[in-house]
């Protein structure tokens, strides 16, 4: 893989919710592909008040613990593959923003990110910190109430999932107090990410096929690219000939169009790639 990448790099880098595991924020899906825990999706979100009340408590909850995660070894080791010219321009599916937070440069967030919430019925939009101050406001000691009381009996902690969300029982979400618009006052206040069942938006897409498209390699790190928003451009990279490199645990969708696999962690693999262009460039 490093002398694919030092011939033909830097490489487009497609990431999923596996680049975040090591950062405490646990895949979708087990070891061997499966899903875990399903998600709430776009349709359910937007079907009901009582839908969009128990995501946000959820949400409410696994936000505070959400923010804490810091970037790991593994997105350190992506930004250093950056800037010494093996990566290039690194699409994610994941809505932390623990790239950039790891100095990771021209990122394009394929789901959008948590960090900012939009009003479905007038578009406003919001700082995610803003909504979850109201929320505390609205609902006093809500936290308190709520901790290790999940259906398995195991701390809340430990049910934080990708977008942030949570397990409670529902006669705690039955308890709070959802936020509303500022302007509109309406109760269709919602993450600015792409939910299960949703659609990227098309200029995003053609974004990242543009950039498959004019890639010499396709990296995917931490992705079973079991979803076809992640796994359309491992197929187009392929319909091009492009070489495509995987390293993730466990099989993925696209193992027949992989080039170069690698089954092993992220953190200490992409470690030991850094060091092996670190040391090559100052040889």
């Amino acid at each position: 893989m490093a002398d694919l990448l030092r011939h033909r790099g830097p490489a487009l880098v497609l990431t999923g919710a596996g680049m975040s595991t090591e950062s405490g924020i646990p895949d979708y899906r087990g070891p061997d592909g499966s899903r875990r825990v399903t998600p709430m999706s776009h349709q359910e979100f937007t079907a009901s008040g009582d839908n969009r009340q128990r995501y946000w408590a959820r949400s409410f909850i696994g936000w505070q613990r959400f923010t804490a995660a810091e970037p790991n070894v593994g997105h350190r080791a992506v930004t250093a593959l950056q800037r010494a010219g093996a990566f290039g321009h690194v699409i994610t599916q994941n809505v932390d923003g623990l790239h950039q937070r790891a100095g990771t440069g021209d990122v394009t967030e394929l789901h959008g990110s948590l960090e900012e919430v939009v009003c479905l019925t007038c578009g406003e939009r919001a700082d995610r910190d803003l909504v979850q101050a109201f929320m505390a406001d609205a609902n006093p000691g809500f936290a308190t109430a709520v901790l290790g009381h999940v259906p398995d009996g195991s701390q809340v902690s430990s049910q934080i999932r990708p977008d942030g969300d949570i397990v409670l029982p529902d006669e705690a979400v039955r308890a709070f107090t959802a936020p509303r618009c500022l302007v509109c006052r309406a109760d269709t206040l919602k993450p600015d990410v792409v939910f299960f069942g949703g659609s990227v938006p098309k200029e995003r897409v053609d974004l990242c096929f543009a950039l498959t498209d004019a890639a010499p390699i396709l990296v995917v790190l931490g992705s079973s690219l079991k979803v076809m928003s992640g796994y359309r451009f491992v197929r187009r990279a392929a319909a091009h000939g492009i070489p495509i490199v995987v390293i993730t645990k466990g099989p993925t969708r696209g193992d027949a169009e992989t080039t170069h696999r690698i089954d092993a962690p992220l953190g200490v693999t992409l470690s030991a790639l850094a060091a092996d262009f670190s040391h090559a460039q100052t040889a």
